[in-house]
């Protein structure tokens, strides 16, 4: 507490106080001294006072706003402080309108006025505001000034507007590594990865941003073997990642089944003395799960410290793609008894783990219960589970009764799942109803047909098969090929079903008259 005795007349002394100020009651009390002393008039100390309400408020500005008021002739600063503590509050729009006044009372502008309107612009998708904007900022000299351009350069790449961003950046003078990280940080959130890596391709100094930026969009858009690509590197050009880099890459080794990368990632991040908080413990998980590691998936969920729902629902999804619903639902339970409530990719995983294990009064009790103890909704998601549920246990008129009863309207997947079970059963006729209501409602599926006209090729129909199979071409539809994986000595290979585009394919076409020869050789049969 500051008592009135510790309170001196002396200027840099109050400013010191200030600055040592952590609570809203001593600030008051020195507001108090300020204004019995006359240092109120004092610009250096007054902006102090200003800057101390707007940083110990957090957000809460009226007290802050009421004090700025009072200030007969505030200075550029007090005018920046204020736009910047509305730019970062819950009404940036205020920022704007505190700008206006700005601008009435002639009040000067320096470098980081811009910065601080242009970042309430972006909050609020102020686009018409920013073209204004840009004009004052050139107009006032500031045209060439980094940081502000910077901050142009940041709301036109954030609001896709990229041929701005373009012509903004091209007419800079100099650019900065925050110049080029806007760029292509626009192109890769607005689909533009062509320009995006030509970009980053281009760009003198890449610091750890660039390299992640790059990483996390290629993931995102499923480009999962280049991104490990740009990890290494990364890694060669001497920038260590940071835990989003590690992060993605791990859910990029995830998706492609690459476990060497996999593990070399999880190695790095032990030597580095990386913390595996909640967001790195679940991606390891997931990376050893979707790699068929269980048991190296259930060592990194014991090592974790703090174990959230994320990592118990990657163990519960784990068991259940593996076809292991009793360990699943231990697991559910157990997450119950530490009481971690459940979400709705929880259900999704344990629905998933019940159907694949054909546990289905266990399933539907779950079902019942997600809405009716756990108070959650359940998505098309958890109905498509259990369609499938009921589906492989071979209830399928019950199956397609749930659909029906539905409260959301039924997606083409949710009746996918339905004729597979069809197939499956060899129910043929329920299966070609279905398929005449998928191809109505997904026509420009291929994928719909090739399902329908399985079914009529399972009852002898060849002729009708072949009708509906001639109907992908007639209407121009791409039949997708097949893609698998393997990782040798720390390489992804992909190969896509009927291409010869793999650099090695007439090496692995000659491999089995080689292992033939060879067997001949040792007379093995």
């Amino acid at each position: 507490m500051v008592t009135m005795m510790q309170l001196q007349p002396n200027v840099e002394y109050t400013h010191a106080l200030l600055e040592r100020c952590s609570n809203i009651k001593e600030l008051k009390q020195i507001h108090g001294l300020i204004l019995k002393k006359g240092n109120i008039t004092h610009h250096l100390i007054v902006s102090r006072l200003l800057a101390s309400y707007v940083s110990i408020e957090k957000g809460k500005l009226e007290y802050a706003r009421t004090v700025f008021d009072r200030i007969s002739s505030p200075n550029t600063v007090m005018w920046n402080t204020m736009i910047r503590a509305y730019s970062n509050s819950n009404e940036p729009e205020a920022a704007l309108l505190m700008y206006h006044q700005m601008l009435h009372h002639s009040v000067p502008h320096n470098s980081y006025t811009f910065p601080f309107i242009l970042k309430a612009c972006c909050a609020i998708s102020a686009f018409e505001e920013t073209s204004q904007i840009h004009g004052h900022l050139i107009k006032r000299g500031f045209g060439s000034e980094l940081y502000a351009t910077n901050s142009l350069l940041h709301v036109f790449a954030t609001s896709g507007r990229m041929e701005s961003a373009h012509a903004l950046f091209n007419r800079l003078p100099t650019r900065d590594v925050v110049s080029w990280n806007s760029m292509i940080d626009g192109y890769m959130k607005f689909g533009n990865i062509d320009m995006a890596y030509k970009t980053f391709q281009a760009m003198p100094v890449k610091n750890v941003i660039t390299w992640t930026t790059m990483i996390v969009g290629f993931v995102r858009k499923g480009i999962h073997k280049e991104a490990l690509s740009l990890l290494q590197q990364m890694m060669a050009a001497g920038i260590k990642p940071d835990r989003i880099t590690l992060s993605c890459s791990l859910s990029a080794c995830a998706s492609l089944g690459a476990l060497e990368q996999g593990e070399w990632i999880h190695t790095y991040i032990d030597k580095k003395g990386i913390g595996k908080d909640s967001i790195l413990g679940c991606v390891l998980i997931d990376m050893y799960v979707k790699c068929g590691e269980m048991e190296k998936a259930l060592q990194v969920f014991s090592s974790l410290e703090k174990k959230c729902v994320c990592a118990w629902t990657a163990i519960i999804g784990g068991f259940a793609v593996h076809g292991k619903g009793k360990e699943a639902l231990d697991w559910f339970f157990r997450m119950r008894k530490a009481r971690i409530n459940p979400t709705p990719i929880t259900f999704t995983a344990i629905l998933t783990a019940c159907s694949h294990a054909g546990l289905t009064k266990e399933g539907k009790s779950l079902f019942v219960k997600m809405s009716t103890i756990y108070k959650i909704n359940p998505s098309m998601e958890h109905y498509g589970c259990m369609v499938d549920l009921l589906g492989r246990a071979g209830f399928l008129k019950e199956a397609k009764e749930f659909i029906e009863s539905m409260p959301l309207k039924p997606s083409a997947a949710i009746w996918g799942s339905l004729l597979n079970a069809c197939y499956m059963h060899k129910h043929l006729e329920l299966g070609k109803e279905i398929g005449r209501i998928l191809i109505e409602l997904d026509p420009d599926h291929s994928g719909r047909y090739i399902h329908l006209a399985s079914i009529h090729a399972a009852g002898g129909e060849w002729n009708q098969a072949v009708q509906v199979r001639n109907k992908i071409k007639d209407r121009g539809l791409l039949n997708l090929p097949g893609l698998s994986s393997i990782t040798l000595n720390g390489v992804v290979h992909e190969f896509f079903a009927g291409a010869g585009s793999n650099p090695h394919i007439q090496d692995i076409y000659d491999m089995p008259n080689l292992v033939g020869n060879r067997n001949d050789m040792f007379g093995v049969n």
